[in-house]
């Protein structure tokens, strides 16, 4: 049987969010004839089944990470894997419905703000709530506020801890770690980071959405944020990370300071480096980086509520409006997903007056039903 522990060692490898320890605590596991056969039946199971794939290989599978973990003894990122890697953040998105202990499921509303902790245990942060982050010792290392969680600096932690903070389609939140650095998460995000930042480690974090970092400045520590195939490097600024699964782009908006972006492929000798107002794209399928200059304010206006597109076709504003309200989009208009429009809107507008507004401008007409918006 596979423990819950094992399960989410699994999720972190094939997530890329492994640290070195949890996959040299994986590679021991593996190393027993009995777990390899449960692991490939656990990916089968929990992978193949849900997303009707057949690719996967795991003798294969566990071969790469042997490579890995022997090439380098440090923190290191995964490499690329066969097309259902791509698929991973939906998974680690249908474990944040539920997770199981051993006779007792329990269900995590779907629209829920969660933190899972480094045992596996999920929490629901309320919004308008409070609570105390404890360790497993039930020492305080973190408070929530609302929306916001901030971390301890003084909390008494000596190795790398993580803790999975997941925010839903339809909302934001507020993040403080402990070295001061404030991570505003967009909807749709998950972020990966340690409790307590340890001296002598590069400060890392694992991004699947969108966030905006305004990190604090330690010229011994550089942080970086793992977003996919791309690594953001800085020592104290402020940028915007896009990099949604589903999205072909990863984009970072450089608001002040500077940014040192390298793939997995590349190494940080080989980085691009971008200025403030300007954009660093990677495009995931080339895996090649492009700088241009930008307007800023589109890029960041989400923190606001507000949302702005910019000579962008109508299947990706699309999305953006998805996991802005937390709705499902169907276009009937096969001719409309390719349009390109442009569009302002402040103030966290109703989805209402986003639509009304496309219907005057451009003509588009639209229904809404069962929480699904059908659009003509």
């Amino acid at each position: 049987m596979v423990t819950q522990k094992t399960r989410r060692l699994i999720v972190q490898y094939l997530n890329k969010q492994a640290t070195l320890s949890e996959r040299n605590e994986l590679e021991l596991w593996l190393g027993n004839p009995n777990n390899l056969q449960l692991f490939k039946d656990y990916v089968k199971t929990n992978y193949l089944i849900m997303l009707n794939m057949d690719m996967f290989d795991a003798d294969d599978s566990k071969k790469q990470l042997l490579e890995l973990i022997n090439k380098e003894k440090k923190v290191i990122k995964l490499r690329k894997y066969t097309k259902l890697m791509k698929y991973a953040a939906v998974f680690v998105l249908f474990l944040g419905l539920g997770y199981f202990s051993k006779n007792l499921e329990v269900i995590i509303p779907s629209d829920s703000i969660t933190l899972e902790l480094e045992n596996g245990n999920i929490e629901i942060l309320n919004e308008d709530g409070t609570s105390q982050i404890m360790d497993e010792q039930g020492n305080i290392i973190g408070e929530q506020k609302g929306e916001q969680l901030v971390y301890d600096k003084n909390a008494e932690v000596e190795e790398l801890v993580y803790n999975t903070l997941t925010v839903p389609f339809g909302k934001r939140f507020r993040l403080q770690l402990s070295d001061g650095t404030n991570v505003y998460l967009n909807a749709g995000t998950s972020l990966r980071y340690p409790v307590k930042f340890i001296d002598g480690n590069q400060r890392q974090v694992f991004l699947i959405g969108e966030a905006f970092f305004d990190v604090t400045s330690d010229k011994k520590h550089p942080f970086i944020v793992n977003a996919e195939d791309l690594n953001v490097e800085v020592l104290g600024t402020e940028f915007n990370v896009s990099a949604y699964p589903e999205d072909v782009f990863t984009d970072v908006v450089l608001v002040e300071g500077f940014v040192r972006l390298y793939t997995d492929e590349k190494s940080l000798s080989e980085a691009v480096t971008i200025k403030p107002g300007t954009k660093g794209r990677l495009n995931k399928k080339l895996d090649y980086i492009t700088t241009e200059t930008v307007d800023i304010s589109i890029y960041t206006s989400w923190m606001e509520g507000g949302l702005v597109f910019r000579n962008m076709p109508f299947e990706n504003i699309v999305k953006k409006l998805e996991r802005h309200y937390n709705m499902k989009i169907i276009i009937n208009n096969e001719k409309l997903s390719g349009e390109i429009f442009n569009a302002s809107f402040k103030d966290d507008p109703s989805i209402e007056k986003v639509l009304n507004s496309f219907g005057k401008s451009y003509g588009i007409k639209y229904t809404i039903k069962n929480n699904a918006i059908i659009i003509n």
